[in-house]
């Protein structure tokens, strides 16, 4: 590793420790020549598969374009930038694991607004807006009724209920005496 402030081809490691989640390695490095210090990220190099676009044109999948993308439905909504790596990291994660050489943009979509579905709604509606190219207001309409389907039959998890479970209603509990 060549120094960043004299150019000097020899560095020794001090330190090194995981970071990302284990997906990269920290190391804490010194110029043997200058003595300065500087901290250096290794990550394995994993090939990802070429996107085939909609008019049949490949091009390299680019982890900033899905990045934007997710970006620009959750603009101005509670979302934060972890949960917003988190979902990057989930779709990246994902295309590796089809193992394919090539994915369609279509695949990437749908598995851009299953993170988006988790995260936020309303992103969620953006995002299939523009990926599903409504034409009309009827078409938000329906995607918004599907999804209050979809909620109702899958209630959200980080949702408390408001109403005790039907069984504990049916069952009343023995109070205890003094």
């Amino acid at each position: 590793m060549h120094c960043p402030f004299c150019g000097h081809a020899e560095t020794k490691v001090n330190d090194s420790r995981l970071a990302a989640e284990g997906a990269q390695i920290r190391r804490r490095r010194e110029c043997l020549a200058c003595g300065e210090r500087f901290t250096t990220f290794e990550t394995a190099e994993l090939l990802m598969p070429l996107i085939i676009k909609n008019d049949r044109t490949r091009v390299p999948f680019d982890e900033h374009k899905l990045r934007g993308g997710i970006e620009k439905s959750l603009e101005k909504r509670p979302v934060s930038r972890e949960a917003i790596e988190e979902a990057v990291t989930h779709v990246g994660r994902k295309l590796r694991a089809l193992g394919e050489r090539e994915v369609s943009s279509r695949q990437i979509g749908e598995l851009v607004m299953e993170e988006l579905h988790g995260l936020d709604e309303v992103a969620y509606v953006r995002f299939a807006s523009v990926y599903r190219q409504f034409q009309d207001v009827e078409a938000f309409r329906e995607e918004i009724e599907q999804l209050g389907r979809r909620r109702a039959r899958n209630p959200r998890s980080d949702q408390l209920s408001l109403l005790p479970a039907d069984s504990d209603l049916a069952t009343p509990k023995p109070r205890k005496r003094k």
